[in-house]
């Protein structure tokens, strides 16, 4: 069975490019034998032959893999730090035409919520967020931009009534904001990392990573910071190494570039 699930992480890079061992393996390995034994399919190896031929398959696969668990302003207190005291500063050190990348955005309500922030403090066409993400299903449905009453409950009531059309139990996302949002695919641990960004957010995803795995992600955002700007972590995280890569700590969930 090792050897099993070897051939089968080794079959998985190959096909999606996409590495296993940079995730914690028990973890990954309970996720991938429910959803093989949800198919009633007998082994990885034949798992692997059937995504291979079956599209709807493969896209099951690495949406289940790549782990998407998303909400507007998840955790509201960590926001209104990025309102009333990262935002300004950044604005103040590089004026309105802020760089920020959202890492792995999951179904887009990180870099929609972004926006609906920042446009508090500059005009609209002033925002343009970069978002990425490993899963090429996940960004189709950000681009699509509708959310279920749970995701958006975080949202303040005037953003909400401002920035959103209900659609049934549904709520849709405005294009004004859809605008502001550049998505594309990008591979965390394997595609070369953007730079001279002001702000870098990546939150409650590194989580599943080996500890090896962050440390290099956690290094490749500082080298994609711009000197003064600021990495922005998930509640569930923290940099224990900060210092050895050169972060200043704001505060539990801010990091700076000097």
């Amino acid at each position: 069975m090792v050897y099993d699930y070897e051939y089968f992480k080794k079959a998985i890079y190959d096909l999606t490019k996409i590495d296993l061992n940079a995730y914690k393996e028990k973890q990954m390995k309970r996720r991938i034998d429910t959803l093989i034994g949800k198919h009633g399919i007998s082994g990885y190896n034949n798992y692997v032959d059937a995504i291979k031929k079956d599209k709807v398959l493969f896209d099951e696969f690495v949406g289940y893999i790549t782990i998407n668990v998303s909400e507007f302003y998840r955790n509201p207190e960590q926001w209104e730090t990025l309102d009333k005291e990262v935002f300004p500063e950044l604005i103040k050190k590089f004026g309105q035409n802020l760089k920020i990348w959202s890492a792995a955005c999951s179904t887009g309500d990180e870099p929609y919520s972004l926006v609906m922030a920042l446009s508090k403090h500059v005009p609209l066409s002033k925002i343009n967020i970069y978002a990425t993400d490993i899963d090429k299903v996940i960004l189709e449905k950000a681009k699509v931009g509708l959310y279920s009453e749970k995701s958006v409950a975080s949202v303040p009531a005037d953003l909400k009534a401002k920035y959103f059309e209900k659609v049934g139990g549904s709520y849709r996302i405005k294009d004004e904001i859809k605008k502001c949002v550049t998505f594309q695919q990008h591979n965390l641990l394997k595609d070369k990392y953007p730079t001279d960004y002001h702000l870098i957010v990546c939150r409650n995803v590194l989580i599943y990573f080996t500890e090896e795995a962050k440390d290099v992600v956690f290094e490749k955002y500082f080298d994609s910071l711009a000197g003064g700007g600021i990495l922005f972590i998930g509640s569930t995280e923290q940099i224990m190494n900060y210092k050895e890569i050169g972060y200043m700590r704001k505060s539990s969930f801010f990091y700076e570039k000097p």
